[in-house]
């Protein structure tokens, strides 16, 4: 009785690994006395192809999310976002207050990076307006503000795959479930085993699947966004001291304006214009009432 009973528990269990597809077979010694399942590993890929169409999609998904973490990883480099290069250059141009020259450097393809375009926006700024490194800081920190954005879409990608996997895989989960319930209610016998072990693999699979995405890019995606934050800071202070070897003595870049010096304007007799001190109106200096000169004392008359 016993070895019957044990006869049937392995055979139960020999059909239910049957139906997640792998090749269970039961050996029986002679005798019936001794019994063991034989069963077969699955890959991978096996496990995928089970989870039905979701799992091909998580799939692709986890493929992009690979390429948007090596990407941002990739973009922020120090030496991709500020070439030690470029930097050294811009500083010994700006101390040597080359304005035109930095600018160029600034502007070429060679040299184009975060720092470049920031720098020669205030640079250019600078030169062309009038009140100098007062409206070239307020351009810098617009630019800055669209470089920073342009960093983040890669970074926020990363977090639009992780939040999107979840969601992919609970989506196969009821699918999987769905096609359970749908076996339990038509099939009958061993295929009943067999086809309700497949969808529950395919709703097990497809849970795995878009965890094993998300928590990956969730990692990832606060990493990058430390980073980048970190990075423009710094990037940020660079630009401010190659900004400030400008305002250093005879690097002024604002263009004074002369103000004209006030003229006396020439003014008629009748104003009271060439007279004396103490002169009354329309009188020279020693002049009588009615514009006759007076007469020193003792002269005759």
């Amino acid at each position: 009785m016993i070895q019957t009973f044990s006869y049937n528990i392995l055979l139960l269990l020999a059909q239910q690994a049957g139906g997640a597809g792998s090749a269970g077979t039961v050996a029986t010694a002679t005798g019936g006395a001794t019994v063991a399942p034989i069963m077969e590993s699955k890959s991978l890929l096996g496990y995928i192809a089970a989870g039905g169409f979701v799992a091909i999609v998580l799939l692709m998904l986890s493929a992009a999310a690979v390429g948007l973490i090596i990407a941002s990883g990739l973009m922020l480099r120090k030496s991709a976002l500020a070439r030690p290069a470029t930097v050294n250059t811009l500083e010994m141009l700006l101390k040597e207050k080359r304005v035109d020259q930095a600018i160029s450097v600034c502007r070429s393809a060679e040299h184009d990076c975060f720092l470049t375009r920031v720098l020669g926006a205030g640079l250019t700024k600078a030169r062309s307006s009038q009140f100098g490194l007062l409206e070239a800081k307020s351009v810098m920190e617009e630019v800055g503000r669209r470089e920073s954005d342009r960093l983040d879409r890669t970074v926020y990608a990363i977090r639009v795959v992780a939040d999107l996997a979840p969601m992919l895989g609970l989506l196969g989960t009821v699918i999987g479930i769905i096609k359970a319930f749908a076996t339990i209610g038509g099939a009958e016998g061993a295929s009943r085993s067999s086809q309700l072990s497949s969808n529950m693999s395919e709703a097990l699979v497809n849970t795995a699947l878009g965890l094993g995405i998300a928590i990956p890019c969730l990692l990832s995606h606060a990493f990058f966004k430390r980073r980048g934050e970190a990075m423009v800071n710094e990037l940020a202070e660079t630009a401010e001291h190659l900004m400030g070897l400008l305002s250093q003595p005879g690097g002024a870049v604002q263009t004074q304006q002369v103000r004209p010096v006030p003229t006396v304007a020439m003014q008629p007799l009748s104003q009271g214009a060439g007279l004396g001190a103490g002169a009354g109106p329309g009188l020279g200096a020693g002049a009588a009432p009615g514009g006759v000169a007076a007469r020193p004392a003792g002269m005759p008359t």
